[in-house]
């Protein structure tokens, strides 16, 4: 019998290495009724608890929003930059955080949320600024993708087996959204009379759509491309 560590041959007798200390463990010989050489198992699946994980995120989200706004109004005497960077603090922590608030949260009520508070924190800039381009640019186009996004999850979700009908739609929309950016765009910034650039993920976005749902309505080529590519 040899030290599995330092590899010094010990006798049938010893129960730990002379040499280096290590405890003589033999698959015949009965185990040690001590500690063994690991850690209680209950000490290794300690679980974290979601709810305390949420509560020190948050904290840490309002942290640097209660700083900025301190120190933005000791410097200047009202707000100026502090509103930005609470209002973007806001909309990530909804985004990102509030969902996991719910053990069972469904995305087609917080995507709504999520670009109700988008939109506001662009009003609230448009206010700050003095840029008069909310109403003009910021609502429409923030409406029109928050409607796409939330009809498209909604379907993805209540919809099964319509997958590739769904996403061939919303590219084709994707596109339309793309010309009504620059038709919005041209109108409040007055920058050129003519659609120059939409054009492109417009059309990229209708053969885009148009593949996915001939693949959708052709049922041999879509088990020939689920077969060959696992789709």
């Amino acid at each position: 019998m040899y030290c599995v560590k330092c590899g010094v041959e010990l006798g049938d007798s010893e129960k730990t290495c002379p040499l280096c200390g290590t405890t003589v463990f033999h698959p015949e010989m009965e185990p040690p009724k001590d500690d063994g050489p690991y850690p209680p198992e209950e000490h290794l699946h300690k679980e974290v608890s979601p709810s305390g994980a949420l509560f020190v995120i948050t904290v840490l989200t309002l942290l640097p929003i209660v700083i900025c706004i301190l120190c933005d109004w000791r410097i200047n005497g009202r707000l100026v930059w502090s509103g930005y960077v609470a209002g973007a603090l806001l909309v990530s922590y909804t985004v990102i955080v509030l969902p996991l608030w719910f053990r069972r949260g469904n995305p087609v009520i917080f995507v709504p949320i999520d670009f109700a508070v988008l939109g506001l924190y662009l009003l609230y800039i448009d206010l700050a600024s003095g840029g008069h381009w909310f109403l003009s640019f910021a609502f429409p186009v923030v409406g029109a993708a928050g409607l796409l996004i939330t009809a498209m999850v909604a379907l993805l979700r209540y919809l099964p087996g319509g997958h590739l009908f769904v996403f061939g739609g919303a590219f084709i929309l994707s596109g339309g959204l793309m010309v009504l950016v620059e038709f919005l765009l041209n109108l409040t910034f007055g920058l050129h009379d003519a659609l120059l650039w939409s054009i492109y993920p417009l059309a990229a976005g209708i053969l885009l759509g148009l593949m996915l749902i001939v693949i959708g309505c052709c049922r041999p080529l879509r088990e020939s491309l689920h077969k060959k590519f696992f789709l």
